[in-house]
């Protein structure tokens, strides 16, 4: 449970419209009133936003811990455990299918079928990725210096690599690329515990996750000497019609 806390807590929230809703072939079409089926759901930080704007939610988790922390957080929406690849959900029952970070968990060639199924017709697949805006100096010097600490993989190259063609090899949907630009201030301290919330970090060890996290956060202060880090990312969504 230590480490789902530090997935959950330090997270930046979505900087969500109905734009996702609104999707190719649903001009004028609102999030409210609308059956959505968020997918790979987490602790539910994109499904709160939906929620809260009146869409009618059903999270789907393959995670228990997740599925648990996902109950205590949002205990009025309902949640069921299943993957984008095997999805427990009838035929033709949503409106919209949400991808908050998590469609890069699943098999296109399964995932694909599975959301023109379960989607009504003119429904709306929604996948969307918050990244770190690599045009940033101070942002780009950080991921360089994560990518050294994990020499063998690369990690910002994944940021970048964020397009129709790599959501789905297949062709098969026809996909609309929206990059939406938004920035927050926060403590150092947050932003490092967002850093270290990742997955790489949390298999990295501790003692060595505290030493890099640690050197990090002098860098930080270099840039940032008030301890208020001005943060900027890039929320890519892509959108198809089923």
């Amino acid at each position: 449970m230590k480490g789902l806390r530090r997935v959950a807590l330090p997270r930046p929230p979505w900087p969500y419209d109905d734009a996702p809703a609104r999707g190719p072939g649903r001009p004028g079409r609102p999030l409210k009133g609308s059956r959505v089926a968020d997918i790979g759901a987490g602790t539910g930080l994109a499904t709160a936003r939906l929620h809260e704007r009146g869409a009618h939610v059903v999270a789907v988790e393959p995670g228990a811990g997740m599925a648990t922390e996902f109950r205590r957080t949002l205990p009025g929406v309902p949640v069921v455990r299943g993957n984008g690849n095997a999805l427990p959900l009838a035929d033709h029952t949503a409106d919209l299918l949400t991808y908050a970070q998590s469609w890069h968990w699943t098999d296109p060639a399964r995932a694909v079928p599975e959301a023109l199924r379960v989607l009504r017709p003119g429904g709306a697949l929604a996948l969307w990725w918050n990244t770190a805006a690599l045009d940033v100096a101070w942002i780009a010097e950080s991921a360089r210096r994560v990518d050294r600490h994990f020499a063998d993989q690369n990690l910002s190259a994944g940021q970048r690599d964020v397009d129709a063609r790599s959501a789905d090899p297949t062709g098969s949907l026809d996909f609309t690329h929206r990059v939406v630009r938004w920035s927050r201030r926060v403590p150092v301290d947050t932003h490092l515990a967002n850093l270290g919330s990742h997955s790489v970090f949390l298999t990295d060890g501790e003692e060595r996750a505290a030493a890099f996290l640690a050197e990090e956060r002098g860098h930080l202060l270099a840039v940032f000497p008030s301890g208020v880090v001005e943060e900027t990312y890039d929320v890519h969504l892509l959108l198809a019609t089923a």
